[in-house]
């Protein structure tokens, strides 16, 4: 019986790996080769643009044939076989398992001696056997063209392998990325959305140029079906054409028998139909009810990054910018949008209306096509020349207000800074129902979760910060990944580390009162966490598979690409020098495509006056993982510097030789908190040595944590920075003081820094008040006491909690439970009363079961503030009968980032059949969207019960996760991190297993690495941590 069963009673109060330990296993499938086996084809002829070429030993892959690997002498053998008709059911015994079920009894040893002609037939036909095998063995050599057998290639004795599509023929062509012969030039898109069958039929037409001399025609289409499809070259006459399909790939393809000719055009006009995709990519249905209670369903778009195909057969890839001209039928209660104003309606002889869009007046990447069909309001007003709009559902339209009013500002503060003027008429900001991601930067048609745009006129500071914060980033990437487009998905991080570094600079222009300094600096903490990994990956990196695509999307595309941005800006001379090199990248490739050496080669003209190379400087931070780990030595005035890779290793791998061009600020005691107190010193080599002006007590690298390292100031360098905060809190900087507790934790995880050093540091944060280093130490010594608990050691972690309490009583009870207008303040007394709550504390227990009984009664009149409601509703889902009240309000709840914490308390709860209920729903969409799916998971694993919930549910339900969320996608990784409190063994036998369904993915051994880093840290400092506690 399937535990998660809704009508599931009986087992529900323990999840099934603490009931069974059982393991079964599937039969492995038996493949009839002869069955698949294929007259010999004729090779098509190999494009100019045609470099990447297969191995012939991988030509073959057969599953469910052993659990051992076929050698290449097996492989080839097999291979042959295949092309003969002959069968492989029959693989010799000594390639299984003894234990296999499919292992053949060896028949009985009675055979009568042969006759001598027997012999001779038998030999003569196994010569014949042997010599036709070792023709086709040696037949890939060679590719049949008109010109006949090409000279083989001595050097790299390899052959193009060519897939077979759908139809049986041969697909003409065998890459993940396609072919440079073809370039579209304009696509005319007509769609007509049922939504009533959730159904869609297309019509597209594609222009295109012919830039090198090919026979074929290779592009992206994936769930569609092509019903009819023309070619027209040149002012010929259009003939049909059949489109050949190879779904592995999601690639479709049209072959010619003449060849199409560099320097000529052509049109491709395809008919389809499709339905509408059941994930949350593509073209796909959405619902939501109105506040007569109806369901109103609508259809939305998100295509980044591989999903345009879905939607329409294109060329789908970020350096085939195109010009788009879209045209959508609707029925007349509907509305429509797309990337263009609307240019005109016409009603339709069958009574639907088909609203036409001009024409895109500038070439654009695929993934940034968008379209919507629903019926929402607008909030509008005209903002430098382009009318911006705000739209929701109906119900919703008044918490529009403060997305219009920050982005008006936010698009001059752009037009300004970039020096170039937003280039489209309109920009569209959407909230919808159903959205898996934050927000999505299509261009003029951002679409976005309701609780990344929408808020109240009464909401606090900080949910506006949230709101303000995804805004930024959005628009940034209007010129930051649309005007100007990474060549391929390998260099992402142009657009997303940009668009993450834009996003919070430009908000502490625009709106201090957000005060994002605080945010920023914590997610560059949580970069490095990620990135000391020795699954991390370097910042641009090679990208060859889908699913690699999907895991480009982390954040060290984001966060680390934002946090070299800000040192490299950090260690320009002036203020606006990486402005100016910036606005020169963007100018020079406007509506082109880049890699990562544009973006070094434009900043280092501008700064060539000043003989900065930031191209030589820079290359060391993207183009390896990690980053470096600077220790200082300071005796007098002479300060000995040393970098090596930071690298959290859970085995015996081989620490790199990598070097980085760092440029490493530091302030000291006589100067330590202005600006104009940092001083900057390059290292470059392994070691180097500098002098001080004067002899010094302390120094203190990196500051502010502009730079992405972390520093190692030895036992001696450590303790009088400690007795420096304890003597004067205030000495250093709060982004220092924050600096210097990360680090510490970060190196004890590495083994470099005693336990009992990091509780010397901690003396001093008794005296703190400031946000960043006091949520910084509460975010540390809570991962600790949650590793113990989950360790179930019960006592050293009732220990832990005493001591967290001690050491920060005194700032918890300073905190009201009334409305505080700073944000500062506000994340500073979310982040005390969470905690304080969390770890059962008896004040703060009463007054959120005090402040939410006054809330129901109230039936919702009375307001939470903003920054309490997730203590409060975390609170209220410990309890029983708080839990049925505060679900029975999630299910009328309206406010959407109000609603989010309601779900996150709902989950928290230890109850054995809630915790089931929540993901079933959660899995049904029922009453919880799908798309909350992994922050109820992520909340349920904080704590030990609802993480053998949750991972139990993973197991039973993975196949139907991955139908929803694509596999290495971000919602997928966020679910596989939250399972880290698992024993390896059971989390790599599971995911091994996986095969093609995310065996491989990188957040897997990120989740794998995790685990053995605390077990292992666990082992060395749990000796410690008793004598401590």
């Amino acid at each position: 019986m399937d535990l998660f069963d809704s009508n599931s009673s009986e087992r529900a109060s323990l999840p099934r790996n603490m009931i069974e330990n059982s393991m079964f296993e599937e039969e492995p499938d038996v493949v009839d080769l002869a069955k698949d086996s294929t007259a010999f084809p004729t090779f098509p002829a190999l494009d100019p643009d045609e470099v990447t070429y297969e191995p012939r030993s991988s030509r073959l892959l057969v599953r469910g044939l052993g659990e051992n690997d076929m050698d290449d002498d097996e492989e080839d053998c097999e291979s042959s076989a295949r092309l003969l008709g002959m069968s492989f059911m029959n693989r010799s015994s000594a390639h299984r398992s003894n234990s296999s079920p499919y292992t053949r009894q060896a028949p009985p040893r009675s055979c009568s001696r042969p006759s001598s002609r027997t012999i001779v037939v038998c030999v003569l036909f196994l010569v014949i056997v042997a010599s036709v095998t070792m023709v086709f063995y040696f037949l890939p050599g060679c590719t049949f063209t008109k010109a006949g057998c090409r000279k083989p290639n001595k050097t790299n004795p390899m052959e193009p392998v060519y897939p077979i599509s759908t139809n049986g023929d041969l697909f003409p062509w065998a890459q993940l990325r396609l072919p440079q012969s073809i370039k579209p030039l304009s696509y005319d898109l007509t769609l007509n959305p049922d939504l009533d069958k959730m159904t869609f039929t297309g019509r597209t037409v594609i222009n295109m140029s012919i830039l090198h001399s090919t026979n074929r025609i290779v592009f992206h289409g994936a769930n569609i079906n092509i019903t009819k499809a023309t070619f027209k070259l040149g002012d010929g006459q259009a003939s049909d054409v059949t489109v050949l399909e190879y779904k592995p790939r999601q690639q479709l393809a049209v072959n010619f028998s003449e060849e199409l000719k560099a320097g000529q055009y052509c049109v491709l006009t395809m008919e389809y139909s499709a339905n509408f995709s059941n994930a949350y990519d593509g073209f796909y249905n959405s619902s939501y009810i109105d506040e007569d209670g109806n369901k109103r369903v609508l259809a939305a778009t998100q295509f980044e990054p591989l999903s345009a195909r879905k939607a329409f057969p294109c060329f789908d890839e970020p350096a085939f910018k195109a010009t788009f001209l879209i045209k959508i039928s609707r029925k007349k209660t509907y509305m429509t949008l797309s990337n263009m104003p609307k240019a005109k309606s016409t009603n339709l002889s069958n009574g639907l209306v088909q609203d036409e869009f001009e024409k895109t007046s500038i070439n654009m990447s695929t993934y940034l096509v968008a379209f919507i069909v629903a019926d929402f309001t607008p909030n509008t007003k005209n903002v430098s020349e382009t009318q911006v709009s705000v739209y929701s559902v109906p119900e919703k339209n008044g918490h529009t207000e403060y997305a219009l009013t920050i982005t008006s500002k936010l698009l001059e503060f752009y037009n300004n800074f970039f020096d170039i003027n937003y280039p489209l008429k309109k920009l569209d900001l959407v909230a919808i129902p159903d959205f898996l991601a934050g927000a999505m930067e299509n261009w003029g048609l951002i679409t976005f979760r309701e609780t990344t745009l929408l808020v109240g006129k009464k909401s606090s500071l900080l949910e506006k910060q949230v709101v303000a914060s995804v805004i930024a980033h959005e628009l940034a990437h209007q010129w930051f990944g649309n005007l100007v487009t990474m060549r391929w998905w390998n260099d992402l991080w142009l657009n997303e580390g940009f668009a993450t570094y834009m996003e919070y600079m430009s908000l502490q222009e625009v709106s201090p009162d957000l005060e994002t300094g605080n945010l920023f600096l914590s997610v560059r903490f949580r970069a490095l966490d990620k990135d000391a990994l020795n699954s991390s990956h370097a910042v641009s990196t090679d990208v060859n598979t889908t699913e690699q695509v999907e895991e480009m999307f982390d954040s060290v595309s984001y966060e680390k690409g934002a946090s070299i941005l800000l040192m490299l800006n950090a260690s320009f001379p002036g203020d606006q020098q990486f402005r100016k090199g910036i606005i020169e990248y963007l100018k020079q490739f406007s509506g082109l495509n880049t890699d990562t050496d544009d973006l070094w080669n434009s900043l280092t003209q501008v700064l060539s006056t000043h003989h900065m190379n930031v191209s030589q400087m820079m290359t060391s931070w993207t183009s390896q993982k990690g980053f470096p780990l600077v220790t200082v030595n300071l005796m007098g005035n002479q300060v000995t510097l040393t970098q090596e890779h930071f690298l959290l290793t859970s085995d015996n791998t081989t620490h790199t030789s990598s070097l980085w061009n760092i440029p490493v600020t530091y302030v000291n005691d006589s100067c330590s908190l202005a600006p104009e107190c940092r001083q900057v010193f390059t290292l470059k080599n392994k070691s180097d040595t500098f002098k001080l002006s004067k002899n010094v007590t302390w120094l203190k690298l990196n500051y502010k944590n502009t730079g992405f390292y972390i520093v190692d100031y030895g036992k001696d360098g450590w303790s009088v920075l400690t007795q420096a905060l304890i003597s004067n809190v205030g000495v250093l900087t709060h982004e220092d003081r924050a600096s210097l507790i990360h680090n510490i934790f970060a190196l004890s995880r590495l083994g470099r820094v005693p336990f009992r050093q990091v509780l010397n540091l901690l003396k001093y944060v008794s005296a703190d008040t400031e946000t960043s280093p006091v949520t910084e130490a509460l975010l540390q010594l809570n991962n600790i006491y949650r590793q113990l608990e989950k360790r179930q050691e019960s006592n050293l972690a009732s220990r832990m909690k005493n001591f967290i309490m001690i050491k920060f009583r005194n700032l918890m009870a300073n905190q009201t439970w009334e409305e505080e207008e700073n944000v500062s303040k506000q994340e500073l007394r979310s982040a005390l009363l969470e905690m304080a709550c969390s770890l059962n504390d008896e004040n703060c227990i009463q007054q959120a079961t005090s402040l939410f009984k006054k809330y129901m009664q109230s039936n919702g009149s009375l307001r939470i503030p903003g920054d309490l409601q997730q203590t409060v509703f975390t609170v209220a889902g410990q309890s029983d009968e708080t839990w049925d009240a505060l679900f029975n309000i999630y299910a009328h709840a309206t406010y959407d980032s109000e609603k989010r914490k309601m779900l996150k308390g709902l989950a928290s709860t230890q109850n054995p059949q809630r915790l089931v209920q929540i993901l079933l729903s959660g899995l049904s969409g029922s009453l919880i969207q799908t798309q909350e799916l992994p922050l109820v998971i992520s909340t349920m694993c904080q704590s030990f019960a609802g993480c053998l919930f949750a991972w139990d549910f993973i197991q039973e339900n993975w196949d139907r996760l991955i139908e929803k969320f694509p596999i290495g996608s971000f919602a997928i990784q966020t679910i596989i991190k939250s399972v880290t409190f698992q024993s390896s063994t059971q989390v790599q036998a599971f995911f091994s297993g996986l095969k093609e369904r995310g065996s491989q993915m990188r957040s897997v051994q990120e989740a794998l690495e995790t685990i053995k880093l605390n077990q292992r840290w666990m082992d060395r400092n749990l000796p410690t941590l008793r004598r401590w506690l």
